[in-house]
C-alpha cells in the first residue's frame, strides 16, 4: 500500500491523465459498488457533467470495484473502500471529486456539495437542511428501482433539479 502522500499524487496523476485522455477521444470507466444511492448517484452525474460528458458507469460488487478497475487502464474506481476516488477525511466522494477536478469555483456546485455531504455522512444527516430528503430519495430509489443503470438515469434527474435549485441560491433567487 502506497503512503497516504503516495496515494494523493497517485490520484492527481489519474485526474491529469483523465483529462489528457478526454482529448484523445477515450471512453473511461468509472467502476462503483452495484445498488448506488446518494453518493454512487450523485458522483456518475458529477462526472457526466463537469469531467467526463462520455463516461461509462460500472456496477459491480463491493468486493470487486478496485480490482475491476485495476485491470483496466481505462477505468477508475469510485466510492468504495481502496478506490481511486473515495471518502477523504470529512468529505465524501462527491467533495473528493469536486477537489480534485477543481470544480469548486461554481458556488452552485459548491451548495450541492453541502447537501450531498449531509445525505451520505450519518452523523452529518442535519447539517443541511435538505440532507435528509435527499437521503429519502436515494433510499426510496432502490425500492423501486432494480436496475442501477435505469435508477442512475432516474436519479440524474434529481441532481439536474437539485443543481438548477443551487444556481438559483447562489445567484440570489428564491
Amino acid at each position: 500500500m502506497l503512503p497516504a502522500d503516495g496515494a494523493l499524487e497517485r490520484k492527481r496523476l489519474h485526474a491529469a491523465r483523465l483529462l489528457d485522455d478526454r482529448t484523445r477521444g477515450v471512453v473511461m470507466r468509472w467502476v462503483t459498488r452495484a445498488r448506488p444511492k446518494t453518493d454512487r448517484i450523485a458522483c456518475p452525474w458529477l462526472v457526466r457533467r463537469f469531467i467526463d460528458h462520455d463516461a461509462e458507469i460500472v456496477f459491480v460488487s463491493p468486493e470487486d470495484v478496485v480490482p475491476s478497475a485495476a485491470q483496466d487502464a481505462d477505468a477508475r474506481s469510485f466510492d468504495a473502500p481502496g478506490a481511486d476516488y473515495t471518502h477523504r477525511g470529512d468529505l465524501c466522494t462527491f467533495e473528493v471529486l469536486v477537489e480534485e477536478f477543481k470544480l469548486g469555483g461554481d458556488p452552485a456546485l459548491k451548495r450541492l456539495a453541502r447537501i450531498v455531504h449531509a445525505a451520505d455522512i450519518s452523523d452529518d444527516l442535519e447539517s443541511d437542511p435538505l440532507g435528509p430528503g435527499l437521503l429519502a430519495i436515494g433510499v426510496g430509489g432502490l425500492d423501486v428501482e432494480t436496475d442501477d443503470h435505469r435508477l442512475l438515469e432516474r436519479g440524474s434527474f434529481v441532481y439536474d433539479a437539485l443543481y438548477a435549485w443551487c444556481q438559483r441560491q447562489a445567484a440570489g433567487e428564491h
